[in-house]
């Protein structure tokens, strides 16, 4: 699995008036949490953790180095702003190796371009499955290969890799549907609107109407 590396420092400036500044700077605030250690204020480059995001989202472990220290950390919330391709805000969690932690992951439906079945219609019916392992087994992802599926098939949480792969556990119940393979719906045409629609006279024979 790639290494994934986000170098932080320590903030002095706090608050709104404070966020604000450090942006204007081009950095993003955030706060990064330990165990048993009290929260700490902290800044990263808006470049640099905007690729780390896209990287790691919310699901990969990422190795976050402040002070010379490097720390396990998962991104438990990242804000980002309403209009604007930017984030504004981030809060890290240190992460114990040795302890099992719980996380919901997101479902990726390998090859959904590649269906043979054709013409057809593929429909994602879960985002996300929870799974609990330890910090260094974290899977960013549960694969499925969809691209055999036949016209009526279903794929459940416990056709998914991770559902096989030792020593991570599934959390979300086995038989619960992640995509289902359908025939796509023509349009159909609604004969009742047609024939109202039939009923209502032209103006060539309302005008007919008035002469008589």
């Amino acid at each position: 699995m790639k290494t994934i590396h986000l170098n932080v420092q320590k903030r002095e400036e706090i608050g709104t008036s404070g966020a604000k500044k450090v942006r204007a700077e081009g950095l993003v605030p955030g706060v990064f949490y330990a165990e048993n250690e009290e929260p700490v204020a902290v800044v990263a480059k808006a470049n640099e953790l905007q690729k780390v995001v896209g990287s790691a989202g919310t699901s990969a472990l990422v190795d976050m180095e402040l002070d010379g220290k490097t720390t396990k950390i998962l991104f438990k919330e990242i804000q980002e702003h309403p209009f604007k391709n930017q984030l504004v805000h981030f809060d890290a969690y240190g992460v114990n190796l040795k302890e099992k932690i719980k996380l919901f992951i997101p479902v990726v439906l390998e090859n959904r371009d590649e269906i043979h079945a054709q013409p057809s219609v593929l429909l994602q019916l879960l985002e996300e499955v929870e799974v609990e392992c330890l910090p260094t087994s974290l899977p960013s992802e549960a694969v499925v290969d969809v691209q055999n599926m036949e016209i009526g098939d279903t794929v459940t949480v416990a056709d998914l890799d991770v559902s096989s792969i030792e020593g991570i556990e599934v959390l979300s119940e086995a038989d619960e549907a992640v995509a289902s393979l359908q025939e796509p719906r023509e349009e159909e045409i609604d004969e009742e609107d047609d024939a109202d629609a039939a009923d209502v006279p032209t103006v060539e024979e309302t005008e007919d109407e008035d002469e008589e």
